[in-house]
């Protein structure tokens, strides 16, 4: 019984996390890189290949707008 409300509490808390996930816009690259699907390495082969990424001050952060528009261009 215990193993069965740990799970469930466990699923709430992912659940809250994938939901802040969807609603933030601007994200860190490893964040950027769960909101698309990939690994943090194909991310980065994302940015050579023309995903935008802003620079503030040595802190990169990704748009959740750019990166459904790069996924969308570069789909077949």
């Amino acid at each position: 019984m215990q193993r069965k409300a740990a799970q469930q509490e466990l699923e709430v808390v992912l659940n809250e996390i994938a939901q802040k996930m969807i609603s933030k816009e601007w994200m860190t690259l490893k964040e950027g890189a769960e909101y698309a699907g990939v690994s943090y390495n194909s991310f980065k082969r994302f940015q050579l290949m023309g995903l935008k990424i802003a620079e503030v001050g040595g802190i990169k952060r990704v748009s959740k707008k750019e990166i459904d528009k790069f996924l969308k261009e570069n789909s077949y």
